[in-house]
């Protein structure tokens, strides 16, 4: 990796990103089902129906895992607090919960690391999740419940806080696409969480505020859409899917309303008075987290129900997800934020999977170098393009569970043995250390 902490702005960050159902172990600490346990469970969802009742046990072991960010010369750690673990029922407190989060920051602070909270990464208490989760306007009420009563216990000590992570893959991957829990394929339920999600969103950071807390912010994610031709039909497609999956959240926050051709779908499957809430949802905030992986190359299926689309395969090299290694996309989404919203940005996640493998006591992940290095030389192009960017975090310090790809996908700086869970920083690991030592 060719460059090095000299080539950033002073106090530019540098960390690791985690999310708690994917490394904590939710089978520990009295934490309640989410709809990822149950999702788990059902036929196909899942690669092996894997869950995360163990996961990386961070739970037992954080201790540990919080020592390799700083011996890797790290800044700065995000995580995620879990809905389920700090209330099991989605409402009511559960104090081992509480606790554990609480030894957690204190332990990221005693390491001199900078600790950045995430409230939701898509962890929902199975008891919501009953009562119609995020198609229920109810949920985003009890979300700023939870958003205060965590905040109450660790908010005095974090570096800033995120309200949601990436709302689309809340909203509509899990309720339209049917790709994660609670794998719905229904658009009324679809259009509705993608609001409540906003709307959660909104109510938590009025709540914060009024706790009197700064650096508040959300992350979204975002995936360049681009016609897989020239024909008109793609380049429309195109345009439709990027104001789904990338306009429909920032444009919201950045100026209260939904882009027309997507809310040309959705509006008759939108809760009532949905517009009441865009203030709400539009109000200041103090910074934006871009998550990027990779680009779609979108064609019209005009036989297909709306919004009439379909992603085809591109040409580009790809990782073990299969997504395409494009670093132009995180440019040009960083530049597109700057315009938008005009504030400071974070870099929250950038990574790629790969089918690492332990060596002679080492892993050998070159092609993950290269990815990184790639993509900071976009994050220094849009620093040089003006963009206020402050900091970077590698998705994800562990390899862990990912979701429906159980822990067949590799995407950790350390590589994490499921059987034994015993740790192995990645040749990348020691190649960033490298990088950020200069």
């Amino acid at each position: 990796m060719d460059f090095s902490r000299k080539d950033f702005p002073e106090g530019f960050l540098f960390g690791a990103a985690t999310a708690a159902y994917q490394i904590e172990g939710h089978g520990f600490g009295g934490a309640g089902p989410t709809h990822w346990d149950s999702f788990a469970k059902g036929p196909g969802n899942v690669v092996r129906a894997e869950d995360g009742a163990v996961a990386c046990d961070h739970y037992h072991r954080y201790a540990q895992d919080l020592d390799l960010l700083r011996d890797g010369g790290f800044d700065a750690y995000r995580f995620s607090t879990s809905w389920a673990r700090v209330m099991p029922d989605g409402r009511t407190v559960n104090p081992e919960g509480l606790d554990f989060y609480d030894r957690l920051v204190d332990a990221t602070l005693e390491r001199g690391l900078k600790p950045f909270q995430t409230l939701y990464h898509w962890d929902l208490p199975s008891a919501l999740a009953d009562r119609g989760g995020w198609a229920n306007r109810d949920t985003a009420m009890a979300f700023a419940d939870y958003a205060e009563t965590i905040s109450a216990r660790i908010g005095d000590r974090v570096a800033s806080t995120a309200t949601i992570n990436e709302p689309w893959c809340v909203a509509w991957l899990s309720h339209f696409l049917g790709h994660h829990a609670p794998g719905l394929r229904d658009i009324r339920a679809a259009a509705r969480a993608m609001h409540h999600i906003l709307l959660a969103h909104g109510l938590a950071v009025e709540r914060l505020r009024g706790m009197g807390r700064a650096e508040l912010g959300i992350v979204l994610n975002f995936e360049r859409a681009l016609p897989a031709s020239d024909s008109a039909a793609d380049h429309a497609a195109a345009d439709l899917q990027d104001q789904i999956y990338n306009r429909w959240f920032i444009e919201a926050i950045a100026n209260g309303c939904y882009p027309k051709g997507a809310l040309a779908g959705l509006a008759p499957h939108m809760p009532d008075g949905w517009q009441d809430d865009m203030a709400l949802i539009s109000q200041p905030l103090d910074w934006l987290g871009v998550n990027y992986y990779t680009r779609a190359m979108i064609a019209a299926a005009p036989d297909a129900p709306w919004p009439g689309l379909t992603a085809v395969e591109g040409p580009l090299a790809k990782t073990q997800m299969g997504w395409e290694i494009y670093p132009e996309g995180l440019h040009h989404f960083l530049c597109r934020a700057r315009d938008i919203l005009g504030l400071p940005i974070h870099v929250t996640e950038n990574g790629m999977a790969w089918a690492d493998r332990v060596e002679n006591g080492t892993v050998e992940d070159s092609e993950r170098q290269r990815f990184i290095a790639v993509h900071v030389d976009a994050m220094r192009s849009a620093i040089a393009d003006g963009v206020d960017l402050r900091s970077f975090f590698y998705w994800s310090l562990l390899d862990n569970y990912e979701w429906a790809f159980g822990y067949e996908k590799r995407f950790g700086l350390v590589h994490v043995d499921f059987e034994t869970l015993e740790r192995t920083p990645k040749a990348s690991y020691h190649a960033l250390k490298s990088a950020l030592s200069r």
